[in-house]
C-alpha cells in the first residue's frame, strides 16, 4: 500500500530486468491505469507478460475505490464521482503517486478510464511515450447503451458476483462508475482538446467489436504536436488485452522498442 494525501492505494511493482541486456540502464517503467470497474487483481498476468517482453519494469495500482485500495462510501445515490473525475486522477492523484514512488516520465498504459487518465496525464506532464487501450475521449450513444445494460446485468445478472472476486467494497466500486457515466452532466466529457497537446509518442488500440465505442474513440486523439498510431484489431472487443493479449502485447512491445 502507498498513501497519497492520507488515502491507501493497493500497489504492485513489477520487474522487467529478465527480459532486459546487462550492463543497460533501465528504460522507463510501465505504469499501468485499470478500467472503470478494474483493479490491480483484474490485469491478471498481462502486465507481467509486458514487462517481461519489453525489458521494462512495472507499476500497476487500483485506483480508490477499487480493489484493496481505501473505500469510498457505496450505494446507489452516493455521488462519489464528479464529471472530471478522470481529470483528477490524471492530474492530482497520478502526479502525486508518481512522485512518492520516485518516477519519473513513466510510459502509461490504460485501458478504457485508464487510456482517458493515460492520454490526460500525458497532455500536462511529461512522459515516456502513452499507450491507450479503447480510452474515451468523448462519450459516445452506444457507450451509454452499454453501461446501462452493465446496470441491469449488476442489479439482476450475475456480474456483481463476478466482480466482487476483485474489489473488497464491490458496491462502491460499481456504483462509483455507473452512476457517474449516466448522469446528465457527463454527457458533455470531451477531452480531444487536451490529447492535441500531447508531444510524447501516443499508440491507440481498439478492437473493432468494441460494445462500448466506436472507432471516433482513438481516431480522434489527433494529437498534433507528437506522433501518433493506432491499431485497430478484429474480433476484439473492449479488452484488447484479454481478447487478443498476443497481437496486444506483440503491437505493444515493437512499438516501444527503442524508446527510452
Amino acid at each position: 500500500m502507498v498513501r497519497i494525501d492520507g488515502v491507501a492505494l493497493e500497489v504492485q511493482r513489477l520487474s522487467g530486468s529478465a527480459g532486459r541486456p546487462r550492463a543497460t540502464d533501465p528504460p522507463a517503467t510501465i505504469v499501468f491505469l485499470h478500467e472503470g470497474l478494474g483493479s490491480v487483481a483484474m490485469w491478471r498476468d498481462w502486465p507481467a507478460q509486458v514487462c517481461a517482453a519489453t525489458g521494462r519494469d512495472g507499476l500497476v495500482y487500483s485506483r480508490r475505490g477499487y480493489g484493496h485500495s481505501d473505500p469510498v462510501p457505496d450505494g446507489p445515490g452516493a455521488g462519489r464521482l464528479a464529471p472530471d473525475y478522470m481529470h483528477r486522477e490524471a492530474l492530482d492523484v497520478l502526479p502525486r503517486l508518481l512522485s512518492t514512488l520516485r518516477i519519473e516520465r513513466p510510459v502509461l498504459l490504460g485501458h478504457s478510464d485508464g487510456g482517458s487518465i493515460a492520454l490526460l496525464h500525458a497532455s500536462r506532464h511529461p512522459v515516456a511515450a502513452c499507450i491507450a487501450m479503447a480510452p474515451h475521449v468523448i462519450v459516445e450513444d452506444i457507450s451509454i447503451t452499454s453501461i446501462t445494460q452493465a446496470r441491469q446485468a449488476y442489479e439482476t445478472g450475475g456480474l456483481r458476483d463476478r466482480l466482487e472476486r476483485y474489489h473488497a467494497q464491490v458496491d462502491g466500486a460499481f456504483w462509483q462508475w455507473n452512476e457517474i457515466w449516466l448522469s446528465p452532466a457527463f454527457r458533455g466529457f470531451d477531452i480531444r482538446p487536451d490529447c492535441r497537446r500531447i508531444k510524447a509518442p501516443v499508440l491507440a488500440i481498439q478492437g473493432l467489436d468494441d460494445p462500448y465505442g466506436t472507432m471516433r474513440q482513438i481516431e480522434e486523439i489527433a494529437p498534433t504536436l507528437g506522433p501518433f498510431e493506432t491499431e485497430k484489431l478484429p474480433a476484439c472487443g473492449h479488452s484488447p488485452h484479454r481478447d487478443q493479449p498476443h497481437a496486444t502485447t506483440s503491437r505493444v512491445t515493437r512499438f516501444l522498442a527503442g524508446k527510452p
